[in-house]
């Protein structure tokens, strides 16, 4: 249970006075529903107020003056400025302006012929001094809302900046002093503030780096505790040693050898199945470095030792792909081989349910459906999970609880981590790495191409669907967006088979239904459709040899690690592959930056250290990490600063003061429960 002295942050916002279901809205559009929300959405920049004297010009700062109001406007068209002309003390004529609807509010904010003190940003317009939509109108002597310094918080449309700053003072009279969860040394030696004092002066300005990074290192110091009592806590659960005899690993028919990598892997696989003590390992391998057939050998392992495995998959579509390419891996073997999704229901799923439980099947492929409780197992000793970053730590915990003894758990991405992601997010898990391609794949050419050619792009993609080869079409959205200029799969699809022709052209996005979206996989599997125009739903899993081009519309909109991903969807066949990224004119010099990259070079790891250098602040990776560990307040750069540290106290901490009674075990149970890392609260014993 949470400390009862946390409870006033964890209050719902609209229990608050003053915040009913209009302000609900946009609060929950910033993820803002509880106090501690507010607590932690820090402020990004800072207004800095000065008084102008007359005549001073304009340029950059706010301005205090005194004004008398002469005069309105007429009444504006809902497009035309709204204008109060005014002057202030020295008799210098500026000009308050409003755009849109805001008359009512201007008549109200400047009665006639009495003085206000106005603060903005004070610019020329012509020859004119004005000054748009200020930020503050007061009465004389009634300026103490106006501060010297206003922090500035990010906004979303129906949410003011002073409305959040009220909201922000609110969640700071809730903060409640808690028993410091850092050791004392490391304190002293950085400067920081005790936490309190930290939230406090991290509210007031963005500038004050000994609080933002006291707060960054809680939030990751209590990450780090989290992973390692998970882990701890796994590693101190009984489980078995797994070992095969060789007969259905040795009779695989591959097209070509191991490399060294999967050789080198499948040995540390081995030796951790080996063990009594359950396997949590991550296996890393770019785009066709082979982890399938890595994760096969190891279930066969487990299948020759008498028990049974199950390969967990994001989508029905990821899960029936890899069902069908197990299929063909197996080719003759006496494996029992079966799939369950959602979508099986019926005397089909009841037949699987069966096999499950009586043992008749070795490996299962499926999505979430095969955790169900309705699921059971005769003997499950391995749990390989495909594209684990869609599956959180909790998810994992609930995968090791389906066996009679913990599994073994083999996690798998595509998705190139930076080592400072790994440490933040998966820390409870060794790493494995296939670094080795297998031979047949060939580097991707891969060109940045302007939005202006599309013409020329269609013609291309015209004359490649004319020698018999296949392609992608990626857009950002699936259906025209009010208000956005990106470009819809719908649109997109609706242009090319008027260009090329109905039957050459296939449509596959998120909101089709599962049999319907099969359907178009399945004809473009078979070559039956020339070219696939989809939604990021075909990032991850799909195969298809004979596809040698991917074209992505607004590359610019797409992180890097999905622009990686979608690029592994070609190569994967003889034929040269290419991937064009289509781009708007605007580009911000970051973007420019990111498109360069992925043009020159085809490695992930190295798209994937440079993707963290190059987002800052903003969504590592380019990917929702759902589940994964969810930094509110500590950025990339805090990340890579302070993890090492975080990570370090942390294994001293647990090794050290996690089994024992003492003041520093209680105020790490209050961190983890503050930054909802409390899954493992559980885990840290006291005594």
């Amino acid at each position: 249970m949470r400390p009862e002295i946390l409870n006033p942050l964890f209050a719902a916002l609209t229990d608050l006075k003053g915040v009913g279901p209009q302000l609900a809205k946009p609060l929950t559009r910033l993820g803002l529903e509880r106090v501690v929300d507010v607590l932690f959405h820090l402020p990004t920049g800072l207004i800095s107020r000065v008084r102008r004297p007359a005549r001073s010009g304009t340029g950059g700062a706010d301005d205090h003056r005194r004004t008398d109001r002469s005069g309105l406007s007429p009444r504006p068209s809902p497009r035309a400025p709204f204008g109060v002309e005014a002057f202030d003390g020295a008799g210098d004529h500026v000009r308050v302006v409003y755009f849109g609807r805001t008359s009512g509010l201007a008549r109200k904010l400047f009665p006639l012929g009495e003085k206000r003190r106005v603060s903005g940003r004070l610019d020329l317009y012509g020859d004119t001094r004005q000054i748009v939509h200020p930020d503050h109108v007061a009465e004389p002597g009634d300026e103490a809302g106006i501060a010297v310094h206003e922090p500035v918080y990010p906004l979303t449309e129906g949410l003011t900046n002073a409305r959040l700053s009220q909201l922000g003072a609110v969640a700071l009279e809730r903060r409640p002093d808690l028993a410091e969860w850092i050791d004392a040394p490391l304190l002293a030696s950085r400067g920081w503030p005790a936490w309190r004092e930290a939230v406090e002066r991290a509210h007031a300005s963005p500038r004050d780096e000994a609080a933002r990074d006291r707060l960054a290192y809680d939030e990751i110091f209590a990450s780090q505790v989290a992973l390692m009592l998970i882990r701890q806590g796994l590693r101190n659960r009984k489980g078995r040693a797994i070992a095969g005899d060789g007969r259905l690993t040795d009779a695989l028919q591959l097209p070509f050898g191991l490399t060294g990598a999967q050789e080198r892997v499948g040995r540390e696989i081995a030796g951790d199945m080996a063990q009594d003590t359950p396997m949590l390992r991550m296996l890393q391998g770019d785009v066709g470095s082979g982890k399938t057939l890595v994760a096969l050998r190891a279930m066969l392992t487990a299948v020759e030792a008498g028990t049974q495995a199950a390969l967990l998959a994001p989508t029905e579509i990821l899960a029936r792909q890899h069902y069908a390419t197990l299929q063909r891996m197996l080719g003759g073997l006496p494996v029992n081989l079966a799939i369950l999704t959602g979508r099986d229901k019926g005397k089909g799923r009841e037949s699987t349910l069966m096999g499950l439980a009586d043992g008749s099947i070795d490996i299962l492929v499926g999505t979430h459906a095969i955790f169900q409780q309705a699921v059971t197992y005769k003997d499950l000793s391995l749990v390989v999970v495909d594209e684990q970053h869609r599956f959180g730590v909790a998810q994992r915990l609930m995968l090791t609880a389906k066996g009679q003894r913990p599994p073994h758990l083999l996690v798998m991405t595509a998705t190139p981590i930076p080592r400072t992601l790994l440490l933040a997010n998966h820390g409870e898990m060794d790493v494995s790495r296939l670094d080795e391609m297998p031979p047949g794949r060939t580097p991707v050419d891969t060109r940045v191409i302007s939005l202006d050619r599309l013409d020329d792009v269609v013609g291309s993609l015209d004359r490649h669907l004319a020698t018999g080869a296949q392609a992608y079409w990626v857009c950002p959205l699936v259906a025209e967006s009010e208000g956005s200029e990106l470009a819809a799969a719908e649109d997109r699809a609706a242009l090319l088979r008027a260009r090329l022709g109905d039957a050459r052209v296939g449509l596959v996005h998120g909101r089709m239904k599962g049999p319907e979206k099969d359907d178009v996989m399945a004809r473009f599997q078979a070559g039956e459709i020339g070219v696939l125009v989809a939604t990021t739903v075909i990032e991850v899993g799909v195969d298809v040899p004979a596809a040698s081009l991917m074209i992505v519309e607004h590359a610019e909109n797409f992180g890097l690690a999905q622009l990686h991903q979608l690029r592994g969807r070609v190569g994967r066949g003889a034929a040269k592959s290419v991937c064009l990224l289509l781009r708007s004119q605007n580009l911000s010099e970051t973007a420019r930056e990111r498109l360069a990259l992925m043009r020159d070079t085809n490695d992930g790891f190295v798209v994937a250290e440079r993707d963290l250098e190059l987002r800052g602040g903003g969504e590592l990776l380019g990917l929702k990490q759902s589940g994964d560990a969810d930094y509110r307040v500590a950025t990339p750069e805090q990340l890579v600063r302070l993890l090492p540290v975080a990570h370090d106290d942390a294994r001293l901490f647990v090794e050290r003061d996690g089994g024992m009674e003492g003041a520093r075990a209680e105020a790490v149970r209050l961190c983890l429960y503050l930054f909802e890392r409390d899954a493992a609260v559980p885990l840290l014993r006291s005594g």
